[in-house]
């Protein structure tokens, strides 16, 4: 128990306030705004008597008085328990996991959480902050003062916490710090569920355990999945995917189109560009600043629940972008938390990214760590995803990633690989499979670092093919005079695609930041550049790897994506554009319906060259196959017709074509193959379409 010196002293600044304040000898009130302060005690209204200019009050009462007993004023008028007559609500466990960096459950601790603690309902504060002096809460329960709820610091942990009786939903707070040089700093909640709308940037109280999900059947079969099956991804940015009308568009209504669209187009999961709260619109999401909240954008955490379980229902899977490199320097949010490098490096050659201008999480810091696991698993938890992709991997691997010589500071053994940085990603995958089977981690990858995709190495699922879509892209924006001399560009893939479990992708990235849109990249006339586009959607297809693309690409888009407006719909009305859509939706069909392309899509056992030696005609051949179902995919890339191309297989018993590209109802001249001669011991006799595939089920004797 403090002295009566003590306790008249106290200004606020306190590590622990609940020592002065609260039911003691007296009931301690600290209101240094307030000129009267008063109490309910037995359902009579006391006034308070102030005992320091400063703003100490206190109410004499019996030794007999519980905290229940009594009920005390906030600045807003609420009138509550009292929050400094309560005992701590993390205990010993909750700080020694954090501190180890193994507390999973993090997001149900630290933040803001609706709860009755003692019996007595309220919303739990807590908050990391180390280095600060003291720690403040501050909303409009409190008109924002910093002075009137001082936080108690819990010992070593370096966690600062305080329970309010009486809060509700939908509380909007920030954490007021005291810096170690004494300036006054107001953050939000790096833990927080909920934010204002941009460009405010408050966190709100908000209750995440409300909503009745109905997906029970698809996470339990989820469970028993595992990478021999089809996986096709359609990639987009909700709020420039549809117009509805309004700046920003509902999860709850973009979830019923959404679903109802990709099941007519073939895809089995979306992609959302991130949907963590992001303060500019611009970043696409990639800029994050509430790494456990859905941003508000577009609704509350209980709209994007909803948004999940629709599409669960319907049978779509969700995958979100996540991005644990770097977060923004703003400073309402994590940069230079408590005044000090928390989240991030002191020294800028660790602390910030060379290419973005952003700061680098520390992941030698056991508590930062423990951060981006717990943030990771709250998606999965909390809101049902069934995947991750993890942005910038290689940014993470290496300590000079975008750096000259003198740049960057080696690891322990001399080395440019960030060795903390690699224990947290084996740590992330590993904890993420035990905990949610079925569940799946996607590195967006740019490097030749091995085993990214491998269990002994970083634990990866999938892992983008940016080798593939690089080469990919460059020898389609080749001439097809021209690309006889790049065949290599096609069969390079092929020496290393079963080296890892690879996604190929033609990503939102790939049309951005004058590159062009997919369409306007093609070479040649309006149709040939229709006819390239076709192409390249269904070599991607039949190539081995998991399948991604952007919106808009479906339909031909001839701008670059802007995430101020929508896609261009309206090019709907065009016969190429349509045709471009209803090819893409049939190919989808066509991959579902075929186990052939994706049933050993990571094994040489599913793919067998027929021919990759025919530069001169820029045209390739080859079997994938899966449960003794075969499928000869031939792809021509010059847009010339050749009559009778031996397609050199031996022992056929029937060939019959399922699919091609050049199809009329595409927009192609209709060079297509209705009659297929065999040739005894050599193969069989095709007409090679102008820039198409060509998709044939092949039957042998």
């Amino acid at each position: 128990m403090k002295s009566l010196a003590d306790n008249i002293s106290f200004n606020g600044e306190h590590h622990d306030p609940h020592q002065i304040l609260g039911r003691h000898r007296t009931i301690r009130l600290w209101r240094p705004d307030a000129k009267e302060v008063f109490v309910e005690i037995a359902h009579r209204i006391i006034a308070a008597d102030r005992v320091t200019e400063e703003g100490l009050f206190e109410v004499k009462v019996s030794e007999s008085l519980r905290f229940m007993d009594y009920r005390v004023y906030h600045s807003s008028g609420l009138l509550a328990h009292d929050p400094y007559a309560f005992s701590p609500v993390l205990g010993e466990i909750d700080l020694y996991l954090f501190n180890k960096g193994v507390h999973y459950d993090l997001y149900q601790v630290l933040g803001a959480h609706l709860r009755a603690h003692q019996g007595v309902a309220g919303a739990q504060f807590a908050v990391w902050a180390p280095g600060a002096k003291n720690v403040a809460l501050v909303g409009d329960f409190n008109r924002w003062d910093g002075r009137t709820n001082p936080m108690r610091s819990l010992g070593t942990s370096g966690i600062w916490e305080l329970f309010v009786p009486g809060l509700a939903p939908n509380e909007k707070y920030k954490f007021e710090i005291r810096t170690p040089d004494g300036h006054l700093r107001l953050k939000s909640d790096p833990y927080g569920y909920a934010f204002e709308l941009r460009p405010q940037n408050s966190s709100i109280v908000c209750d995440i355990s409300r909503f009745e999900w109905g997906d029970q059947e698809w996470i339990e079969q989820r469970r028993k999945n595992d990478l021999n099956r089809p996986m096709n991804i359609y990639e987009l940015h909700i709020g420039s995917w549809r117009n509805y009308g309004e700046e920003f568009p509902n999860y709850r209504i973009v979830a019923h189109d959404l679903a109802a669209y990709c099941r007519t187009m073939g895809f089995t999961h979306v992609e959302l560009l991130p949907v963590m709260e992001h303060p500019l619109d611009e970043s696409w999401g990639y800029q994050v600043t509430g790494f456990f909240a859905p941003t508000s954008r577009y609704g509350t955490p209980e709209d994007f629940q909803y948004f999940v379980d629709h599409l669960h229902r319907m049978g779509i899977g969700v995958i979100l972008d996540w991005v644990p490199a770097h977060f923004p320097t703003d400073d309402f949010s994590l940069n230079r938390f408590d005044g000090t490098a928390l989240y991030e490096h002191e020294d800028p050659r660790q602390g910030i990214h060379p290419h973005w201008y952003t700061a680098i999480f520390n992941y030698g810091r056991k508590e930062v760590t423990n951060f981006l696991l717990a943030s990771a698993l709250f998606w999965f938890d909390q809101m049902h995803i069934d995947g991750l992709r993890v942005d910038a991997v290689a940014s993470m691997l290496y300590l000079d990633y975008g750096r000259k010589a003198g740049e960057w500071i080696p690891n322990c053994f001399g080395g440019n690989h960030n060795l903390e940085a690699i224990e947290f990603i084996k740590h992330l995958n590993s904890i993420v499979h035990q905990r949610f089977p079925g569940a799946l981690m996607i590195a967006e990858e740019s490097s030749a670092f091995t085993g990214v995709s491998h269990p002994e190495g970083l634990g990866f699922d999938l892992k983008w093919n940016m080798g593939w879509m690089n080469d990919t892209l460059r020898y389609f924006s080749k001439d097809p005079v021209f690309r006889r001399h790049h065949q290599n560009d096609l069969t390079f893939s092929l020496l290393y695609t079963f080296s890892e479990k690879f996604l190929l992708v033609l990503s939102h990235d790939e049309v951005v930041h004058m590159k062009n849109s997919l369409l306007s990249k093609m070479p040649g006339s309006e149709w040939q550049k229709f006819a390239n586009l076709r192409l390249l959607y269904s070599y991607m297809i039949c190539h081995p790897g998991k399948k991604l693309i952007f919106m808009g690409g479906e339909i031909a888009q001839w701008n670059e994506w802007d995430c101020k407006s929508t896609i261009h719909w309206y090019l709907m009305q065009y016969p190429l554009h349509l045709g471009m859509h209803d090819m893409v939706r049939d190919l989808n069909q066509l991959y579902l319906q075929h186990p052939e392309l994706w049933g050993q899509d990571f094994d040489w056992a599913g793919y067998e060259w027929i021919d990759f030696s025919d530069a001169d005609r820029s045209t390739i051949s080859y079997l994938r196959k899966s449960d003794g179902k075969y499928l000869a995919c031939v792809h021509n890339f010059t847009p010339e017709t050749v009559e009778n191309y031996l397609i050199k297989l031996s022992h056929l018993e029937q060939v019959r074509e399922v699919f091609n590209t050049d199809a009329a109802k595409y927009g192609g001249s209709n060079r297509i193959n209705s009659e297929i001669k065999i040739v005894k011991n050599s193969g069989f006799m095709i007409a090679l379409s102008p820039l198409a595939t060509m998709i044939f089920e092949v039957d042998f004797v």
